[in-house]
Order: structure tokens, then sequence, then C-alpha cells
């Protein structure tokens, strides 16, 4: 039996309302916390940048959400991700990031490989100071496709996150891969 679902409805706008998440900063409150963090110079000096892997700070964010201040090396990125339930935001503090995302509204169990529409997949470039808030079913990527430039970005999370959901995608096919705990990252 195959384990293949099509997904054929576009996301529209307040689909990523959760009563359940009511409680804690918003995403517009992280997204400003991204950005007034992203423009601290001295913060985002603190960052050791290893030109082999992305390099981490963990950070306090507001209304006990999760932040991290995280250096990308030249030709890096996360690969295809959910947060686990949880809203962020995330703003670049140096170089371009770009984002590739996906405007349709996963379900959360049940599947392990899904076929996804055409007209989904969005994608946004960031550069110093821009950033972008998300709600608790947000899948994406986020790559430095820069050949020769670190870029370095800060992140928060509402709650901090659970766990990730890590993906593949070939063409439209998204694939399950993975699901990383906490305790991976720090």
């Amino acid at each position: 039996m195959p384990d293949v679902h099509t997904l054929a409805r576009p996301h529209t706008r307040g689909e990523d309302a959760d009563p359940d998440h009511d409680r804690g900063p918003g995403a517009a409150e992280l997204l400003d916390f991204a950005r007034r963090t992203a423009a601290d110079a001295a913060l985002v000096a603190t960052l050791p940048l290893d030109p082999e892997g992305r390099t981490w700070i963990r950070l306090d964010g507001p209304g006990g959400s999760e932040a991290w201040l995280i250096g990308w090396p030249p030709g890096t990125g996360t690969g295809w991700h959910d947060h686990g339930g949880s809203r962020g935001a995330f703003a670049t503090a140096a170089g371009e990031l770009t984002e590739q995302s996906l405007a349709v509204r996963l379900p959360t169990e049940g599947w392990k490989t899904l076929e996804l529409a055409d007209g989904v997949d969005r994608e946004r470039r960031l550069r110093d100071g821009l950033g972008r808030a998300f709600g608790p079913h947000h899948v994406h990527q986020v790559l430095n496709l820069s050949e020769d430039t670190h870029a370095v970005s800060v992140h928060a999370y509402y709650p901090p996150l659970p766990l990730m959901r890590r993906y593949s995608r070939t063409g439209p096919v998204l694939r399950l891969e993975e699901v990383e705990r906490p305790e991976v990252w720090t």
C-alpha cells in the first residue's frame, strides 16, 4: 500500500492560529526580538564563525521563548524541517539568507511521504536587518547561498522547541526522515 498523500490546497492566512499557544509571546513579538537582537553588533561579534559548519549561541528570548544566534558558512543550510508546533521568527544580522517554504499546512502525524501540489513553494531572501515570523505549522529550509560570505541570524521560538521534524524532498515529494529532540541541539 503506497504511503503517498497529495496536498492540494495552498495555505491561507489565519490557518496558523492555534488556541493552545495563546500564552507567551506572539510571532510579532518574536520577530521584534529577533530584529533588535540582530542589530546588536556587539552581541553578533561574540559568535565564533567556523568555515566548516554552523555555529550557535543560545540566548534568552522574550516571555520564556527559546532563541539562538546562528552563524552560517557559505553554502550551508538547514534542510527541510518544521518546529514541532512552535511559532517563531528569525532575522538576518549579517550577510543574506534564503528561505524556501511551503504554503501548505502539513498533517502532523499519520504520514511518511506526501506529494505536494503545484503552487505551494515560496522563496524569500533576507539580508541584514530583514526577518520573518511564522506560525506553528511552518515548514521551510534556510540557506546561505553565498559562495564566500558568512551569514549570521537570530531565531526565536515559543514555546521552546519540543522537537523538529526533518524532511527530504525530491521534486514534489516530501518525505519525513526523522524527529529530533532538544537534547541534540544543546
